[in-house]
Order: C-alpha cells, then structure tokens, then sequence
C-alpha cells in the first residue's frame, strides 16, 4: 500500500494553477456546478465528475475539492486523481483538501508539499485562522476539524470555534454540535440527559431552514416521545429533500403498525397509493436506495388497485424541489 501510494504521489502535478478561487462562474459553469453536487449528494460519484470537471476547470475550488472526494470514494482510498484534485483545491486554499493531502501523506510520501515548509495541517491553519477572527463562520467551522489534524491537538480550541461558527449562524456547526451532546456520555450519562442537550442545537439549524438538523431533531423527539413534534420535523426534512424523512412519509403511508413506529401514530391516515407513488419515485430518483426485499414487502401491503393508483400518482413525487440528498458532510469518513 505504501509504495502505492508513493507512486501516486510522484505522479502529481507540482504545477501551481493561476485561476482565481474567487472567479464567478459563467451560467453554463454555475448549472454544470449545480448538477454536479446534486449528484454527490446521492452518492453518484462517477456521474458527478463530468459536470463538476466543468465547474473546476472554470476556476471553482469547491468542485476541485469534491472531485477529490468523488475519486477518493470511488477508490476506497487515495489515488492519483483524488490527490491531485485535492492538490489543485489545496493551492486554491481550501484547508479541507489540505487536510486530505495530510491524511494521504503527501508532503512525506510524495513531496507533495506546502509552499512554504512541509506541514499541511499547520497551513490550513495559517491560511484559516485569520479568516475566522475577521468573522467568516465558514472559516470558524473549518477550526474545528484543523485544530484536531495540527501537531498539538487542541479539544478546547476546535470546540470554542465550532461554538463561534454555530453562534454565527452556520447551520452545519449547529447540527454538529448537537450531534456531539447527543454523543456525549461522559457528560450525560443518561440518555434522555442527552437528547435533551441536543435538542436546542438541533432545532436551532432545523428552524434556520437545514434538512439534516430537521432529521436529527425528528429522531430526537420521536425517541423522547414526543411524536407529533417528531413526526412535524419529519415531514418537513421530507420538503426539504432528505431522503430518510421522504422515506418515513412513504412507510408511514404503507407499513404505519410495522417495527413499532411510533412516529407514524400522529401522521395523517395512512394512503398506501401515496405511499407506493412515493417509493417509486424515490426508487426512480435515487437508485438503490431500497432493497429488493423492501420493495416486495411495500407491494404486498398494496393492493392491484392501490399500485395502480401510485404509479399514477408518482410524478407528483418525482424530481421535487429542492432534489432528494442524503447531505453527505463535506469532510466525512
């Protein structure tokens, strides 16, 4: 595996692109863009590279870094692609791909390198730690995962910024901090103790409008028994596009008694025909999201008549606004 990943390394551009992070992209770049991070939010990591490659070529760091996340997937680890798209992103100054390039052992490796010494992480930090005290959340939140990567870790530091990135409005510190108390069983050693801790964060981001927060907080209320709050929020992560609220609407309209879904008792009266219409379009738009063992399950709760019915139906449900996405996080496993 090393001298893989040597001769990967070796293999790198070294070659420092001009293009300015901040160049706005032309409208065809911007839908190309667009497409492409609706794709990566449904886990099709080889068709999101296309139009992202016209997106990066255009100069967008966001579209390098995720072209890097797409081959790094793909992989099952890094390749050649994945770290030169990192190392494109990297020279854009996205401290995300600069810890990546870290993670692939780049500077060691492969001399694949920061400009100015050989520590990546300690980069990302120069690079973000000025952005953050100017006030830019983005950068707060980026803190957070750097203090863990640089060469004296720092719990406390990473914590104050995510706390800083959350009370700046940014929704993804919000729903992490919540993540984190839900989590946290040196603190609450009671599970109740911790879903109420997480509660406020999440809410905080499900109110601000963020479909993962609405997810969390649904499970949330749902597992403190508080189930028509939970199945409120569940609906709407399902208006927003996620996939595991869009789910739950469907179940709950086909297979309300199953697993003990508790959830299901404040929906409304269970509609199999919307239901089977609702899978279908899911199966349509996100492919494997269901198993064929589930497919067969929801059909024989259907009748003929209620199939029928959903399959007419199923355009209702088909390419909403905004699109259906399991909201990958940017800098995930």
């Amino acid at each position: 595996m090393r001298s893989t990943i040597m001769a990967t390394l070796a293999g790198l551009t070294l070659t420092v692109f001009m293009l300015p992070s901040t160049w706005a992209l032309d409208d065809e770049a911007e839908a190309a863009k667009e497409e492409g991070m609706q794709l990566w939010g449904i886990h099709q990591w080889e068709k999101m590279q296309p139009p992202l490659e016209i997106a990066a070529e255009s100069g967008d760091v966001e579209a390098m870094y995720y072209l890097g996340e797409a081959n790094r997937l793909l992989s099952r680890g890094l390749s050649q692609a994945a770290l030169d798209w990192y190392h494109q992103a990297a020279q854009h100054g996205d401290p995300h791909a600069m810890l990546r390039l870290f993670d692939g052992g780049a500077c060691e490796l492969g001399d694949v390198c920061p400009e100015n010494g050989d520590d990546w992480p300690q980069a990302a930090l120069e690079l973000t730690l000025p952005k953050a005290e100017a006030g830019d959340p983005e950068a707060m939140a980026a803190l957070y995962d750097i203090y863990y990567y640089v060469e004296e870790p720092d719990e406390d530091e990473a914590m104050k910024w995510l706390q800083r990135a959350a009370e700046a409005g940014h929704v993804e510190s919000m729903n992490l901090l919540g993540e984190i108390a839900r989590n946290d069983e040196e603190c609450y050693p009671n599970e109740t103790e911790r879903l109420e801790a997480a509660e406020p964060w999440f809410r905080k981001a499900a109110e601000a409008g963020y479909a993962p927060a609405m997810n969390n907080i649904a499970a949330v209320l749902s597992n403190l028994e508080r189930n028509e709050g939970a199945w409120e929020w569940m609906t709407k992560a399902s208006e927003a596009g996620h996939i595991n609220g869009r789910r739950w609407v469907a179940a709950c309209n086909i297979v309300p008694e199953e697993q003990g879904r508790d959830l299901c008792r404040s929906a409304a009266k269970p509609d199999p025909a919307k239901g089977w219409a609702i899978v279908l379009a899911i199966k349509q738009e996100v492919p494997n999201t269901y198993s064929t063992a589930t497919l067969e399950r929801y059909r024989e709760k259907i009748s003929p008549e209620q199939r029928d019915e959903g399959e007419e139906m199923m355009d209702e449900w088909l390419y909403r606004e905004p699109p259906l996405s399991y909201f990958p996080k940017k800098f995930g496993p």
